[in-house]
């Protein structure tokens, strides 16, 4: 049996689904089961909150033997979940983190939304399991969030920053590598850097949504600080925006991170940013 927290996220879901059509055992934790989509069938859900691992009850553990991490649903209680994991009998953890991981933690956008991926990282390899991390580069849907209601509106996406590059990673590679460490005996005590299969600049990736969808898309480059303070307008939390308005100028002129990871662990080439667009596309439109 598999135990995966942050089962209805982003990586959650589909890594519950990858693993259910492979035949194995999952079981989801979940804050609120009714609230999210009903999970593939023979999935079984399990109400608990992994930030208050003193809450979940016994029986989510029984008959565990693998654990997935996820470092925005533990928080701060990463250690302690993985504790109380290897005290019901589980055998290995596998933990989602960041390429950044090792940045100064204000440093890290995702931070300022909750995610510790240093704690989760260090809750896995201090556990004495057999452990994996993760280590993601940018998600491929941060696109959709940053830039989805403005393609919905028209053709042309206002940002900062149009050359800023980096190698944008598909959900389900993340999801199907991660099912890959939670049941083969491979990648054991390894930090594995996880990215698509080459680097885009924002001003591309713009162009790559518009070739899917066949329309005109074009980049128009606007000012830092007039773009953070619309993001914050917006309802953006303040702290979010300022780590990411400065990570695009701490790493403007730096080569872009692109790992083959993907390929060495699935056999396979890693899904490139259009390969994402194409299964998002109808979320790009009006």
């Amino acid at each position: 049996m598999i135990l995966v927290t942050g089962a209805t996220g982003l990586v959650g879901r589909p890594l519950v689904e990858t693993l259910a059509a492979a035949g194995h055992a999952v079981r989801a934790v979940s804050r609120d089961p009714a609230a999210a989509p009903p999970p593939p069938a023979g999935v079984e859900t399990v109400t608990g909150d992994p930030s208050r691992p003193s809450g979940l009850a016994a029986a989510a553990f029984d008959g565990v033997t693998a654990l997935f991490l996820h470092p925005r649903a533990a928080g701060e209680s990463a250690a302690a979940l993985v504790a109380l994991a290897r005290d019901h009998g589980v055998r290995r953890v596998v933990a989602l983190a960041a390429l950044n991981i090792d940045d100064d933690p204000d440093d890290q956008p995702s931070r300022h939304r909750g995610d510790r991926n240093k704690e989760a990282e260090d809750a896995a390899a201090d556990s004495g399991l057999a452990w994996t991390s993760l280590r993601s580069g940018t998600f491929a849907a941060s696109s959709l969030h940053a830039w989805g209601a403005q393609i919905r509106a028209g053709d042309t996406v206002r940002g900062p920053y149009p050359d800023f590059a980096e190698a944008p990673v598909h959900e389900r590679d993340l999801a199907e590598v991660a099912a890959a460490a939670l049941t083969t005996d491979g990648l054991h005590g390894r930090r594995l850097e996880l990215t698509g299969p080459r680097a885009l600049t924002h001003a591309a990736m713009v162009t790559e949504i518009g070739r899917v969808l066949g329309r005109p898309l074009r980049h128009q480059a606007v000012p830092a600080d007039a773009a953070a303070l619309a993001m914050v307008r917006q309802g953006v939390a303040e702290p979010f925006v300022t780590a990411l308005m400065a990570r695009y100028r701490r790493e403007l002129d730096r080569p872009a991170t692109v790992t083959d990871t993907v390929d060495e662990v699935l056999g396979r080439p890693a899904r490139g940013y259009g390969d994402w667009v194409a299964d998002h596309a109808d979320d790009f439109r009006a």
